[in-house]
C-alpha cells in the first residue's frame, strides 16, 4: 500500500525443493510476487555447473524473473565443508591469496556467464564489494585498501567490454543500417544528429529514425 509500484521479491538462501514448495504455496494463496530472489553465499566453493543448472531449472518453472541477490566467492582459503551455518565459522584472520583470487575471478565469470544467458535472470549482486564486510571473509571485488582484485577486473571486462555494443557502421543506399546488440540504452550519432534508444527484453525489433 505504501508503494504500489514496488518490485516484490520472495528471497532466500535455501535453494532446495522446500523453497520451491513455499513459492508455489504463496502463489496459490494469491501472495503478490514479482521476482524470485536467490542467495548463493559460496564460502565453501563454487556450487558447480550441475547444481547451478539444477537451481535454475527448479525456479524457472514459475515463469517469474529471477534475481540472484547475494552471491559470494571468497578469494582465500575455503570454509570447511562440515560447517552448516556460515555464521559459525569465525576466524581471527581470513586473508586473500593469489591462488584464491584467481579462483574467485574464474568462478565469478563462470556463474555470471551462465546467468546472463538465462532469459529469466534479470539481476546479479556480488557480496561484498570490499573484503571483510561480512564474517571477515575475503569475498570482495577489492581488497580492504580499495585496490582491485582479478575478480573486479574480470567483471569490468564483461560488463563494459564484452557485453557492451559500440559500432561504427555505413548505411546502405536507402540510408538504413541494421544493428544487433545487447539490451540497454544506446546513443546513435550520424552527420551531427544524435538520438537515444533502448533495446529491451520485450521488443524483438526496434526501428529508429534519425533526423
Amino acid at each position: 500500500q505504501m508503494d504500489p509500484n514496488a518490485t516484490l521479491l520472495l528471497n532466500d538462501f535455501n535453494t532446495s525443493e522446500k523453497y520451491s514448495e513455499l513459492i508455489a504455496d504463496c502463489l496459490a494463496a494469491g501472495v503478490p510476487m514479482d521476482v524470485i530472489g536467490i542467495q548463493s553465499h559460496q564460502h565453501q566453493g563454487f556450487w558447480g555447473m550441475e547444481k547451478l543448472q539444477e537451481v535454475l531449472e527448479r525456479f524457472e518453472k514459475f515463469g517469474l524473473p529471477m534475481h540472484f541477490t547475494e552471491n559470494t566467492f571468497v578469494s582465500g582459503d575455503l570454509m570447511p565443508q562440515h560447517i552448516v551455518d556460515l555464521n559459525d565459522w569465525q576466524v581471527p584472520e581470513w586473508p586473500s591469496t593469489p591462488e584464491g583470487e584467481d579462483r574467485q575471478a574464474r568462478d565469478l565469470l563462470t556463474m555470471l556467464d551462465t546467468l546472463f544467458a538465462h532469459p529469466q535472470v534479470e539481476a546479479f549482486t556480488t557480496w561484498d564489494f570490499e573484503d571483510g564486510a561480512w564474517l571477515g571473509a575475503p569475498s570482495g571485488l577489492v581488497h580492504r585498501d580499495g585496490t582491485p582484485k582479478p575478480s573486479y577486473e574480470a567483471l569490468k571486462q564483461r560488463v563494459l567490454k564484452d557485453w557492451h555494443t559500440s559500432l561504427t557502421l555505413m548505411t546502405d543506399e536507402n540510408g538504413q543500417v541494421s544493428v544487433e546488440g545487447f539490451r540497454g540504452l544506446y546513443s546513435l550519432k550520424c552527420d551531427g544528429m544524435e538520438t537515444t534508444f533502448t533495446l529491451n527484453k520485450t521488443d524483438k525489433e526496434l526501428t529508429v529514425q534519425l533526423g
